[in-house]
């Protein structure tokens, strides 16, 4: 067995803690309290110190290894942790400082997004193992990569073969001058670098088979590129001695993988999903389980479930864990409950995870009777064919000593042959592909990075299951392809495809020199250098994207990069910390492949429509290709929408935990990544967070509504008092909650202010006291515990659970959490320094000095019982007005602003991932505490930070494999494929583990009948386009094509209409379009405009309307960035406040359209907001509409229709009028229907859509007693309406406009 240097461990403190016990499987949860009491008992270690002539095995612990044989019994193994006189923890010679490492040697900060995927406890089993990985090609050291980032114990490299140029097409870690050098030398420095808790070494010897006893020191061992006679002595010996064995290769576009992790292995979580639970409301005799309000139980057959708080079947309380057999979406069976006596009510069921075992045949037995696990279920019959495959390379390269030569017809017909030999031998005879077979040994020198990226995360990710036992492993073989890759619009051949010494020798042998040049002179843009944007920027190095004369990448990223990157976004480094992302990056593969130098070009940017002048439509125009590495839907919407208007392909992917996609957007082909649309974010109705949680989020999300009413809120109504000038006058008084807002302006600025830190515990403690034993206490004098509702039932009874109060225990550490948090936060809002250093016992002292009233609940106090019902606290339109003196002597008790000169609050900035800050801190507390008033399970600092934070889980693994399927796309996409089947969007589910792949949906498809027959267009991805013609010549253009134009219109200007007559048309037909749409839009195209859009309701030669693409003009002017489209006001010097929260709740005029018999938004304005003060006012159009526009009706007219009235605010003739009196100097269009503020004197929105929304919620407090009860967005009918508002808006509404109707 090789030996360390035991140099560096003389005169070190070495601690041998006890083996874990042999003979059975220990559970998850089992394992977890094992190395807790481990850790916590001194006794049980053993402290001895090294002297100069020890040598010490290498060894480690092997959590939930099954019993080994009796044959090759392996010795107990211990932990080793190395210590120097300074009590620093030595990792292979890497002193790591104790005191940075938290939750059992584990660094949060770095690994925070890695947790959420697997969790502390798998972690800590990862920690504590020993990985082999042997062959450092491209599949190996992507492999090595992705277990060092996760972090392990140590990793052991071994490849001492000497690195060739063609290495370079997917090893990232060589350089030109490595070649010669042994692999595993220069390699394994390179990846020491990415993660300082891994230690890396080599593998002393120059083969692994020489002594195999040496590799009784890992847990597992990783081959790739090894010899089937190799992967045959070292599988068997691993599985006999209890050592887990993967075995992973790629040959060009095809990969394997095998694993065998022994019998009797134990996965603690197949899914890696979160245990569902809910409320019971009925337990049948039969064992039936029904759900609270038919709420979606989320199980499955065979899962296991616990209860807890049932009444009247108590015996099922805390039992053993009872399995499931569903019934229905809302019930599901858990068997006999005879003997547990008749369900009352109450209780809750929770999901429990159940080990589950399997057995692994070693792999001389799975070579004759392979169990494969399919990858793509279109190619069926292709495993078995790769199985036989993949052992006719093996047994080629035994006889010649190589690999097949690429594209070789002579190697191909022996490849052949020995898989025709293999196939008949097993029981099963297998049908051979020839062209299949011959595909595999052209390829078999191939060595592309994408496929090294995806096999490379699988392979990983199952050495992972295997030590942490999270997750179900592959069992046991799996094998991929991706033929379609393959070029079709260059030639292949032996000529083209042998190697020439270049870097890219091993992407030629597979597509030949013709499409590499392709590959060098592609000109690609990436929106994103995190996770996937590192992960994208290796691949395209390695493939040579863009390194000829006219190859171009641009990379997009504004974000800076912090500490919790380096798990995963392997471009980065320590010394990186707080640079660009996207300058780093580039930096980093420019040093991968030198030939890129120069040829990318970063931006600091977002890629939104406020940066359209940064990246112009000459920018999009010269891309080839777009691909997202986005974790923003907003963000990967509008890049979307760009390469559909400039028609550019976009591959978009993501991850989440385990799981990934990737999608392909295909110009004309396929439908674009808007067209799908994610589920809503969750909520919960705010009684459920005021008065009545019943879980863990609700009291979460209720705190951190906390952390924004202590810190956030208060401080910016301060701010803004002190710098607007007539703030109380303007502002405040319009805000329907005028009396709170004002007792917190004085509470923050005169009873409350505080001069010392001392101060801001007092108010911390007092906040205590208010949250958790005040409000609970009124709480229950409102709603006692034995009060019933109006049924008759117990009104604490389902999901609204009966709070008490809590009484402040210093001793407790959640209680004095909340205090010190609160304290350090309420003092950064006035900038008093705290002292970091601050003992306990001085908060302790101060809190123990304060005298705390007793509290005496109040009667007049009323609290909202349900969400159906109206909110009893909600103010009337101008109730709060009534008292006078109130807000007189509130008013009066604050220092007038001037004299606050200088003085100013410092709101919070909430910031998850700085655990020093105190923001998780006080999350964590306050939902704890509130929990604890509800007796509901509490959640640690980790889950709360991930629920609060909203974390998106992200794992190395996931991110390397998804980006190895993008690349692929990337392949087909470069060559120019239009055939959309040869096209794969992926799905995988690296915990399951599941693969799918489907074919990308088509884009919408519609026809109309022009005069030489049926024409079909694209609704998505189809246009016309024209140039600055007469209006003349465009409508007989159109109508040589079959379509009579009947109405055209650019923006909200109707620039023709059929009906429209011949006087009025006279002037524009010689108008060309340009000098058409100024003429009647009063207003010049922008300078730097390119384009003008046209809208065009058409009847085709069926004398139907039917639906045409929208019409582009394309402007001839010189190159200037594009305008922005913008809904609503255009002039940035009108004053518009557009979000809801803006919009001040007291007396508002609405200014509605109306025409003809389209009056759907004022019928609909006048039933949603029926008893509200507001003023519905419609129009009549003028002869022409744009000039001057929308007016209101004359008092001496009388028009037909309702509320056809005069202006009642300010008796303005036309729309316009008031446009100018927001902004005289306006210069946008006068649109309907406005929304307008007529206390503040602003237009607070003129979007249809927004306004309607508004309805919904933001004039409860306005309504009468008898409308505050109606809910006009009712939970459970949400994302329904949300549906029909979507096609709504976009049909009708805008297609009102769209037709000149309005």
């Amino acid at each position: 067995m090789p030996v360390p240097p035991t140099s560096r461990f003389v005169g070190r403190r070495i601690v041998m803690l006890e083996p874990l016990p042999h003979g059975k499987c220990i559970s998850y949860a089992d394992m977890g309290r094992y190395n807790s009491q481990l850790a916590q008992k001194q006794a049980y270690c053993q402290s001895f110190t090294i002297h100069s002539h020890a040598d010490i095995p290498v060894v480690g612990v092997k959590p939930g290894k099954r019993k080994a044989s009796t044959e090759h019994a392996r010795p107990e193994k211990r932990h080793i942790m190395i210590f120097d006189q300074d009590n620093n923890m030595d990792i292979d010679g890497s002193a790591v400082d104790l005191g940075q490492l938290k939750n059992g040697d584990i660094d949060e900060a770095l690994y925070s997004r890695q947790l959420y995927v697997l969790g502390h406890e798998a972690m800590k089993r990862m920690g504590s193992s020993h990985i082999l990985i042997a062959g450092l090609r491209g599949l190996g050291v992507e492999i090595a990569k992705n277990i060092a980032l996760a972090g392990v114990k140590s990793l052991t490299l071994f490849d001492p073969d000497p690195a060739a140029i063609s290495d370079l097409s997917s090893q990232f870690f060589l350089h030109p001058d490595d070649v010669g050098k042994p692999r595993a030398n220069v390699t394994a420095p390179r990846v020491a670098e990415l993660n300082a808790y891994t230690p890396v070494s080599i593998y002393p010897s120059q083969s692994l088979t020489e002594s195999l006893d040496d590799l009784r020191q890992y847990q597992v061992i990783v081959l790739t590129g090894a010899s089937l006679k190799d992967q045959l002595t070292i599988a068997n010996f691993a599985h006999a001695n209890g050592i887990y064995i993967v075995i992973a290769d790629i040959f060009g576009l095809f990969g394997s993988i095998f694993t065998d992790f022994g019998k009797q292995f134990a996965i603690a979580d197949p899914t890696g999903e979160n245990p569902v639970s809910g409320i019971v409301a009925d337990i049948d005799s039969e064992g039936l389980v029904s759900a609270l309000d038919e709420t979606r139980h989320g199980l499955q057959d065979d899962d296991y479930v616990t209860f807890s708080e049932v009444q009247g079947m108590e015996s099922l309380n805390n039992s053993e864990p009872r399995k499931v057999v569903v019934k229905g979406p809302y019930t599901f069976s858990i068997g006999d409950v005879s003997g547990l006596g008749e369900y009352k009510r109450g209780g809750l069921y929770t999901q429990v995870k159940m080990p589950k075992v399997v057995d692994f045949q070693p792999l001389s037995e799975q070579l004759k009777k392979p169990e494969i696990l399919m990858s793509d279920f279109a190619k069926f019959d292709r495993p078995q064919q790769l199985h036989l495959g993949f052992q006719a390379l093996h047994a080629f390269k035994d006889k010649h000593g190589h690999l097949p030569r690429p594209h070789s017809d002579e190697d191909a017909k022996q490849i052949l042959e020995l898989t025709q030999g293999l196939a008949g031998q097993g029981e099963d005879k297998v049908e051979l592909d020839e062209k299949l077979i011959r595909e595999l040994s052209y390829q078999a020198r191939g060595d592309l990075s994408p496929m090294a990226a995806f096999f490379g995360g699988l392979a990983a990710q199952e050495v992972l299951k295997s030590v942490s036992g999270k997750f179900h492993p592959i069992v046991q073989w799996l094998y991929f392809d991706s033929l379609e890759s393959l070029p079709s619009s260059v030639e292949r051949s032996e000529e083209l495809c042998k190697p020439t010494g270049s870097r890219y020798d091993g992407q030629v042998a597979v597509f030949g020199a013709k499409y590499q040049e392709k590959l060098a002179n592609a000109k690609q843009f990436l929106v994103g250098a995190g996770a996937i944007g590192c992960e994208m920027l290796k691949n395209w190095a390695l493939i040579g994207l863009a390194t000829g004369p006219k190859g171009k990448i641009y990379v997009a990223d504004m974000d800076q990069i912090e500490k919790s990157n380096l798990n995963r976004q392997f471009l980065f480094r320590p010394k990186d910390v707080g640079k660009l992302k996207a300058d780093c990056a580039a930096e980093a593969v420019q040093a991968m492949n030198p030939e890129l130098k120069g040829k990318i070009v970063t931006f600091r940017d977002r890629v939104g429509p406020e940066t359209e002048h940064v990246f112009t439509e000459e920018f999009w125009e010269g891309l080839d290709g777009v691909t997202n590495a986005l974790d923003n839907v907003d963000a990967r919407q509008y890049v979307d929408r760009r390469c559909v208007f400039f028609r550019k392909p976009l591959v978009d992917s993501g991850t989440l935990g385990t799981k990934g996609n990737s999608q392909v957007v295909l110009p004309r082909l396929t439908e674009s990544y808007s067209s799908s649309q994610d589920p809503p974010e969750q909520s919960f109705p705010q009684c459920t967070l005021r008065s009545f949680p019943n879980k863990i989020e609700h009291t979460i999300a209720w705190a951190k509504e906390k952390f924004h009413q202590y810190f956030v809120g208060p401080p910016e109504t301060v701010n803004l008092y002190i710098s607007q000038s007539n703030y109380i006058e303007q502002s405040l008084k319009q805000a329907g909650n005028e009396i709170p807002t004002l007792q917190s302006l004085r509470d923050f600025l005169v009873t409350e202010k505080p001069s010392t830190f001392d101060d801001c515990i007092i108010w911390a403690r007092n906040q205590f006291e208010k949250e958790y034993n005040n409000a609970i206490q009124q709480l229950l004098y409102n709603f006692p515990k034995d009060s019933t509702t109006a049924s008759g039932a117990p009104f604490w009874s389902g999901p609204k659970r009966a709070p008490d109060p809590l009484k402040f225990d210093a001793s407790n550490p959640t209680h004095f959490g909340f205090v010190k948090a609160t304290a350090n936060l309420h003092a950064f809002n006035y900038g008093i320094k705290s002292d970091k250093g601050m003992p306990e016992a001085h908060y302790l002292e101060v809190v123990d000095n304060m005298v705390i009233p007793e509290f005496s609940p109040n009667p007049t106090v009323k609290i909202q019982a349900d969400d159906n019902e109206p909110d009893p606290n909600a103010q009337n339109g101008g109730s709060s007005f009534d008292d006078k003196d109130e807000l007189q002597n509130l008013v009066s008790s604050l220092p007038p602003p001037d004299s606050l000169a200088g003085f100013k609050l410092q709101p919070v900035e909430f910031e998850k991932d700085d655990d020093s800050n105190h923001h998780i801190d006080f999350i964590t507390a306050a939902s704890n505490l509130r929990a604890q008033n509800y007796a509901i399970a509490e959640a640690d600092r980790h889950k709360t930070k991930f629920i609060a934070g909203k974390i998106i889980p992200a794992i190395a693994t996931t991110t390397a494999l998804v980006t190895g399927l993008v690349v692929l796309e990337l392949y087909k996409i470069i060559d120019g494929k239009d055939d959309i089947e040869q096209y794969k969007n992926g799905f995988v589910n690296l915990a399951l583990p599941f693969f799918g792949f489907s074919e990308p949906i088509a884009s919408p498809k519609g026809e109309y009948l022009g005069t030489k027959g049926k024409v079909t267009i694209d609704k998505l991805w189809d246009r016309f386009e024209v140039e600055d013609v007469t209006l003349r010549e465009f409508l007989d253009h159109f109508k040589e094509q079959g379509l009579d134009i009947m109405m055209l219109s650019s923006g909200v200007s109707l620039l023709y209409a059929s009906f429209y007559p011949p006087s009025k048309l006279k002037d524009r037909m010689g108008l060309k379009l340009s000098k058409l749409v100024e003429t009647i839009s009063k207003k010049a195209i922008p300078e730097h405009q390119q384009n003008v859009i046209f809208e065009m309701t058409v009847e085709d030669q069926t004398e139907e309307d039917v639906e045409v693409p929208y019409v582009m003009l394309k402007w001839t002017r010189p190159p200037q960035p594009r305008l922005q489209l913008l809904t609503g006001l255009t002039s940035p010097a009108t004053s518009i406040e557009h979000p809801p929260s803006s919009v001040t709740q007291y007396q508002k005029s609405l200014v509605p359209s109306f025409r003809r018999k389209k009056v759907d938004i004022t019928s609909m304005s006048r039933t949603l907001v029926h008893g509200l003060y507001f003023h519905l006012v419609s129009f009549e159009l003028t002869a022409d509409v744009y000039v001057p526009g929308w007016r209101f009706a004359t008092p001496d007219e009388k028009i037909a229709g309702d509320n056809v009235t005069p202006d009642p605010i300010h008796g303005c003739t036309h729309l316009r009028d008031i446009y100018f009196k927001v902004s005289p100097d306006y210069e946008g269009r006068f649109t309907v229907p406005t929304l307008y503020d007529v206390k503040q004197g602003k237009i607070v929105s003129n979007e249809s859509s927004e306004i309607i929304r508004m309805f919904y919620t933001e004039f409860d407090d306005l309504l009468p007693e008898q409308y505050k009860q109606i809910d006009l967005f009712p939970k459970h009918l949400q994302q329904e309406i949300e549906g029909v508002n979507g096609w709504t808006y976009n049909d009708i509404n805008n297609g009102v406009y769209k037709t000149g109707f309005a």
